[in-house]
């Protein structure tokens, strides 16, 4: 890809701004609910309106104050969970993930909103994130940059779960594009004034970007950092019983995305041991000792870092597109 090269990419006229994701993760509830009194606003622009779509994920948990009712919400929009057949006895997420999909997507249709958007908070001391399935969706790393332009005294990070479109788990995957804004750190259960303003901030600038993009305007490439998970590390736990036998390190403690080196300190046990980190190469630790991740068996995951090449975008024109949807009807109908 020659560096000046600017890619034409499709209006994005549908937005989907999602919280509550996890009933217990209170900046998207609350900021869900302050944008729901103005429910479906349209915003003329000077070509065409953007439709904001505010969505409350899972009303059942947001009214318990629970990460979920029966099971992960975010953990419910698989290709075959999505299309699974339904009874009467499935758990509430997977029922609600498939009133989402009908709303937002069909998952990986043409129909599919253009654009999600889901708030997350984190136990962690991750400053503000966007999390995504791709490291090459040139909207999302634009908005990426855009954010670390507008918000600089935050400290950002743009995270890459290498997953595929069928396996990718999260209600941001039903989206044409999609990403998880999360922020932390922040007790769940719990709404913290700066945090929420971030969060607001953020929602904000996004949609300005988008109204930009829709209008014409270029945005120049340049470098971002991406962050690929590589794995998850799980606490060191009793053969039998599979309590954990340890906490995350005090070194390590809020460090997210300080390089952790091989025979860095990791865990401390409760007897007062020190366990180091056994790695073969230095990687990026991040979601340190997240709250909510105790069930799941993770105490934090690994990522390398590289630097990837944004090209400058543009939205398409209107002769452009429509060239594009011939190109995409003939390819249908082979």
């Amino acid at each position: 890809m020659e560096v000046d090269e600017v890619m034409c990419l499709p209006r994005l006229p549908r937005v989907a701004v999602c919280g509550g994701t996890h009933g217990n993760e209170l900046s998207g509830v609350y900021l869900v609910r302050e944008m729901l009194k103005v429910e479906k606003k349209v915003v003329e622009e000077e070509e065409e309106p953007v439709l904001v779509m505010i969505v409350l994920s899972n009303p059942r948990a947001t009214q318990q104050c629970h990460r979920y009712v029966d099971t992960d919400l975010n953990r419910c929009f698989t290709h075959a969970t999505l299309n699974g057949p339904m009874s009467d006895t499935d758990p509430y997420e997977i029922v609600r993930s498939q009133e989402l999909n009908t709303l937002l997507g069909p998952k990986g249709s043409r129909q599919a909103v253009d654009l999600v958007c889901d708030l997350h908070n984190t136990t962690a001391n991750m400053g503000m994130c966007l999390i995504t399935y791709s490291d090459c969706d040139w909207i999302c790393l634009h908005i990426f940059r855009h954010l670390q332009k507008e918000i600089p005294d935050i400290p950002m990070r743009f995270i890459h779960f290498d997953v595929s479109n069928k396996e990718s788990y999260s209600l941001d995957s039903v989206g044409k594009h999609g990403f998880a804004m999360e922020i932390g750190p922040q007790p769940h259960g719990v709404v913290r004034s700066n945090i929420y303003t971030a969060m607001k901030d953020g929602v904000q600038h996004m949609l300005d970007w988008v109204r930009l993009f829709n209008s014409g305007t270029m945005f120049k490439g340049g470098f971002v950092d991406v962050f690929t998970m590589v794995k998850h590390i799980d606490y060191p736990r009793d053969s039998v019983t599979h309590n954990i036998t340890a906490a995350i390190h005090p070194h390590l403690q809020d460090r997210d995305f300080c390089l952790l080196h091989p025979e860095d300190p990791l865990f401390q046990t409760f007897s007062g041991e020190t366990l180091r980190y056994k790695g073969k190469e230095p990687l990026y630790p991040f979601f340190i000792n997240e709250c909510a991740y105790y069930e799941k068996g993770i105490a934090l995951s690994l990522a390398r870092k590289r630097r990837v090449m944004v090209p400058s975008i543009r939205v398409e024109t209107e002769q452009e597109q429509q060239a594009n949807d011939h190109e995409y009807s003939s390819e249908e109908e082979n």
